[in-house]
């Protein structure tokens, strides 16, 4: 069978393997055995090539040791690396060179391993080698890999040299690296470039302690440590909190050198303030001047970044100011960062003034700067002027970028139309963008916004099959829209996806990630993952704990929701305007309105500007427990802060009043709306019509519909079951029927609270007509919830049923079908009219029997309609690879 039959050709591979392999085939010598397995497993993907590693391991072969480590040992080389690995092999059997495999296959010989590693395609592919092969970890072994160290260094390739060293120590741990390395072998030599590569492995395998041991070797052969080592082990010796050995380390530099350059200050002044220490590093800022090293501008952008990180935005502007003074000029990334922090706030206003303040700096707005005032706009629901801003960028020349479309497009579908976002997405697919942001991101935005997840993916699987690039924004929005979605096995699957094809998650993919967790009520795994990054020292998003507070309050758990609060204050991380209206939201919808308003007086008191979002939160929360007159002082209120009450806002407060019996309170909001230009969409014409209904004023219910009618918004479903509802309440079942008929003519789905509503009028009507209308719902594929249940097993007792009332409950309990409280009151009175003998004589009528055979059909139609959802959620396991932060859904 001819080979290239069997094979696909890999995503990234080149096209010519196929015939170089083909023809290796026919050419390798008879006396190294290679299985073909090698060649076939060079054609496959990392999802179609298991099957084959798991079967047989072609690797296996050119390794010294017992090939059972096979599965342990996989881990350490992705596809990417076995796919190269198979080129480099290929080409030393072409180059007749098999006899080294050959030889090394028979024994770890450390100068053999040098000369394989040498004829390998590249460094990358040497160390993936020498990874695979490392499999004994005795101290034999290790010796042999510092001799493996010593040839490597004396070809003066010292960064491979530097890469095994580092592998090697960081497998076998920090105290037999102290012994076996560092004691037994490096501690008497005298060589700078060996003590430089040992201190740089030590620092990169993050075992501090062994790094100061060298660097003090170091100095005592009079040598001077390079700086860029010594930053590497000012960052860690920060990252692990050890401030006194950072200080020792830097009096040593100004007493016997090298004397700190700025890239060392400026190391120091980022790692104290991730490590929330702003006033140290704000001292070092005069420190370094003391000796001769003025700060750039990197060093004042780490500073106001910090600031603007801790909510403290109006000094990191003090600090602009301060750096303009001082003759250095600012960037791009400065404007950026400021102009962001102020919109975070709510405060679009001064970030538009910096904005237009920057072209007199020197510093013209760029695609970022532009995308950053968008965002703002948007957020505080300012489409029109996001879409002038939008206009502006293009009239000047600036190129739009995928973040461009994700934020209108966001704010499109999210306050006007879904048209306005198609059209959006068609005016961006036919113009140039960034170069730095293909046109594929944007259509795979396009497609996430547009809800066809599937074609998303597999437009990003197709593409990158065919080797086009994407950037980590395409992998975030659709791991977000899955993560909406609900479907967050997909998500973790395009995570995958975006890890195996070497792009590093972004804070943005881990805060999708986090939504997906939150969304689905997984906020264990959600909390276990930030804390994880935590304690590995990656910077945490406000915006990923705003998702996961936004969680907590989801599923009521206010604790849970507390607790993380006071942690994110506890790390340094201040709360934005965005988080403090997600958790004033949380205790408004929660009930607790008066710790939502002190929580409102605090977001003012630290500079924090409320939107429409925060003030209507704080109104819904007054409205509903009966406080209308202090959610009016709070609209007024928002008028005089410049914000215009939007149709959310009146909606509400119709809304309180109709719920207070104040229809013409309610009536008279309704007016003042379309005074101040803002049109009633169908929630306001559904809250008053049932608000009159609950009143039992059905003309002016009536006169409200006929209203809706003429405004352009005709009845929905809602105002259907409105209607229904309020002549079932009335005894009026022949107007129920009649409107439900209406519903049905106009060529609308009832919903669950259509059929639940008609199900208790039939329940109280008389016997011939209630079959009539059962039949006609039976036949619309009524699917019975919770709700029904509960009407149902209420009617049975309240028709002095309740022997049969707990019978259809023990039974609908034996089908694993969940009550509520609601349904254990119904059980709890059932049971009591059982002690007390009500029904027992009671005698069996044809109303009776109808309610037990409508209870039979409840029954039957939850039993066969009951889906078992048996879904095996993986462990979310947290991954760090040292060189980016990975998490990874770990199935089974």
């Amino acid at each position: 069978m001819c080979l290239h039959r069997n094979l696909k050709v890999c995503r990234s591979g080149p096209l010519f393997l196929h015939l170089s392999l083909v023809h290796l085939l026919s050419s390798t010598p008879k006396s190294l055995r290679i299985c073909p397995q090698l060649f076939q497993f060079a054609y496959f993907t990392s999802s179609k090539s298991s099957c084959v590693a798991s079967k047989f391991d072609f690797l296996g072969q050119f390794s010294p040791f017992n090939s059972s480590y096979t599965n342990s040992v996989n881990a350490v080389i992705n596809s990417n690396e076995r796919r190269k690995l198979a080129l480099g092999i290929s080409k030393i059997i072409k180059l007749e060179k098999e006899y080294l495999l050959l030889r090394f296959s028979r024994n770890f010989c450390p100068f053999t391993l040098v000369k394989i590693m040498k004829s390998l395609v590249n460094q990358e592919v040497a160390f993936a080698f020498f990874k695979y092969v490392f499999r004994d970890y005795s101290d034999g072994v290790v010796r042999h890999c510092c001799v493996v160290v010593h040839l490597l260094m004396a070809e003066k390739n010292r960064l491979l040299a530097q890469d095994v060293l580092t592998w090697v120590i960081r497998e076998i741990g920090e105290e037999r690296s102290y012994i076996v390395v560092w004691r037994e072998n490096y501690r008497s030599s005298m060589d700078f470039f060996i003590l430089d590569t040992l201190m740089r492995s030590f620092t990169n395998a993050e075992m501090a302690s062994c790094a100061l041991d060298v660097l003090v070797r170091m100095r005592e052969v009079g040598g001077w440590p390079s700086k860029s080592a010594i930053c590497i082990l000012v960052k860690l010796l920060i990252r692990f909190g050890d401030y006194g050995s950072v200080w020792k380390l830097f009096r040593d530099m100004l007493r016997l050198g090298p004397i700190p350059s700025i890239y060392i200050y400026n190391v120091m002044i980022l790692g104290f303030c991730r490590r929330g220490c702003i006033r140290i590093a704000e001292s070092l800022l005069y420190v370094m001047r003391k000796y001769g090293c003025e700060p750039d501008v990197y060093a004042y952008n780490i500073l106001i970044n910090a600031y603007c990180v801790r909510g403290w935005t109006w000094d990191a502007l003090s600090w602009l100011h301060l750096m303009v003074d001082s003759g250095c000029t600012p960037s791009s990334a400065t404007f950026s960062t400021i102009i962001s922090a102020f919109c975070k706030d709510g405060n679009v206003v001064e970030a538009r003034k910096i904005f237009d303040w920057m072209p007199e700096m020197g510093v013209f707005p760029n695609t970022v700067l532009y995308n950053s005032l968008m965002d703002g706009y948007v957020k505080a629901r300012e489409i029109g002027i996001a879409d002038m801003l939008y206009e502006e960028m293009r009239s000047k020349g600036v190129a739009p970028d995928a973040v461009t479309f994700n934020i209108l497009a966001a704010g499109h579908r999210k306050y006007r139309k879904e048209e306005d976002a198609n059209w959006l997405l068609r005016n961006l697919s036919v113009m140039d963008l960034a170069p730095d942001s293909p046109l594929c991101d944007v259509s795979i935005g396009g497609l996430c916004w547009a809800g066809r997840l599937d074609e998303a993916l597999k437009l990003l699987e197709n593409m990158l099959e065919k080797g086009v690039a994407f950037s980590v924004i395409a992998f975030n929005s659709l791991i977000l829209a899955y993560g909406k979605a609900e479907l967050e096995d997909k998500a973790f699957e395009v995570y995958k996806i975006m890890v195996e094809y070497g792009l590093t998650p972004s804070a943005s993919t881990y805060a999708s990630i986090l939504f997906g967790l939150s969304k689905i009520g997984r906020l264990q795994e959600a909390n276990s993952l930030m804390h994880n990054m935590i304690d590995k020292g990656y910077p945490i998003s406000k915006v990923a704990f705003t998702v996961v507070l936004d969680g907590y309050f989801r599923i009521g758990d206010m604790m849970g929701a507390q607790g993380l609060w006071k942690e994110m204050e506890m790390l340094g991380v201040a709360p934005d305007a965005v988080a403090f209206s997600a958790f004033i939201d949380g205790l408004s919808k929660a009930g607790f309105v008066d710790e939502a308003y002190h929580m409102f007086l605090r977001m003012t008191s630290l500079g924090l500007v409320p939107n429409n979002f925060t003030y209507n939160s704080l109104i819904s929360g007054f409205c509903n427990y009966g406080h209308t007159d202090e959610a009016l002082k709070l609209e007024r209120e928002m008028r005089e802060r410049g914000l215009l009450p939007d149709v959310i806002t009146f909606n509400i407060i119709i809304k309180g009043f109709c719920k207070e019996g104040r229809m013409k309170s309610a009536m008279g909001t309704y007016i003042d709306m379309h005074r101040h230009g803002c049109t009633a969409d169908n929630i306001t014409y559904n809250t008053l019509i049932s608000g009159y209904c609950k009143q039992f004023d059905i003309v002016n219910a009536e006169n409200m519909a006929n209203t809706m009618q003429i405004s352009g918004w005709g009845p929905d479903v809602t105002t259907y079951n409105i209607q229904i509802q309020s002549y079932c309440r009335s005894q009026g079942m022949n107007k129920a029927i009649m409107v439900f008929n209406e519903l049905i003519s106009s060529g609308m789905s009832p919903d669950t609270f259509t059929y639940n509503t008609l199900m208790n009028g039939v329940c109280h009507d008389i016997l011939d007509r209630a079959m009539v209308l059962t039949g006609k719902l039976l036949k619309m594929g009524f699917v019975p919830d919770l709700v029904t249940a509960n009407l149902m097993l209420s009617n049975l007792r309240k028709h002095g049923l309740p022997h049969r009332t707990t019978m259809w409950a023990q039974k609908l309990s034996e089908i694993s079908f969940e009550f509520d409280e609601i349904t254990y009151k119904i059980l709890d009175k059932a049971f009591h009219d059982l002690e007390e003998g009500v029904g027992c004589r009671k005698e069996i009528t044809g109303k009776s029997l109808f309610l037990d055979f409508l209870m039979h059909l409840t029954y039957d139609l939850i039993r066969r309609n009951k889906i078992y959802q048996k879904t095996s959620y993986g462990p979310f396991e947290f991954i760090d690879t040292r060189s980016s932060m990975n998490v990874e859904a770990v199935n089974g």
